[in-house]
């Protein structure tokens, strides 16, 4: 694929995000909605008891937590929990800062933008709406439901890479889970995390990006590995 852009060869092409904890605070609206639900098949869940599963997708999320305390999982408990959360969304769902700055940016440098989330796609609609980025802003979008092995699986990355027509090497995920930032590894990509999920010293112990940052307001080209100028 020929692209019009400032990068060369060794270069990020492609920026590949993840929605969850990187473009919006959703993952404490999905944590109330998963404990709210779970509530219903008997299970009192903790907020901690999620964190081993974020990034994975909302099965392996609930499912994982609801197996914690015996329960097995079921499809219908993620409906449940989908109800519940875009219930909730309008009032609590936020962008966070910088988010729409760093897209025009990298729009502007003549990047391509891919869009890679575990979540289901009513979920990845629901939260792009709530937070004002349209779905044209990116030019490949992944959900959880195109593929069957999720995080810390590369699949999901790999597959964005594909439909960007851009090779591995040559992309960058940006990532705010452990298992994220292993899939991205896994994939062969450049990762750059952003601390809004995991305390960044967890982040560089268990899964060791190639940078962090604290939010998206303080990312640069050069963090994610494309030429400057």
């Amino acid at each position: 694929m020929n692209r019009k852009n400032n990068c060369e060869a060794s270069f990020t092409q492609a920026v590949i995000f993840d929605m969850d904890g990187v473009l919006t605070d959703s993952e404490p609206v999905i944590n109330q909605a998963a404990i709210l639900g779970l509530r219903e098949y008997g299970v009192e869940a903790r907020p901690e008891d999620f964190l081993p599963f974020v990034g994975t997708g909302e099965d392996r999320y609930i499912g994982g937590v609801a197996e914690k305390y015996g329960v097995p999982y079921k499809p219908e408990m993620k409906e449940l929990v989908y109800r519940i959360y875009l219930r909730l969304l309008p009032d609590r769902l936020r962008r966070f800062p910088g988010v729409h700055g760093l897209l025009r940016k990298l729009r502007d440098h003549g990047l391509a933008l891919g869009l890679a989330t575990s979540a289901d796609r009513i979920k990845m609609t629901a939260n792009l709406r709530a937070i004002e980025v349209p779905e044209a802003w990116f030019s490949a979008i992944v959900v959880g439901q195109d593929i069957e092995r999720k995080k810390p699986a590369p699949d999901l990355y790999l597959a964005c890479a594909d439909k960007l027509e851009i090779a591995p090497r040559l992309c960058c995920v940006v990532e705010d889970a452990i298992n994220g930032i292993q899939a991205a590894k896994a994939a062969g990509m450049r990762c750059l995390a952003v601390a809004t999920s995991f305390p960044a010293g967890e982040l560089r112990k268990q899964a060791a990006p190639d940078r962090i940052r604290t939010s998206l307001a303080e990312v640069t080209l050069h963090d994610l590995g494309c030429k400057s100028a």
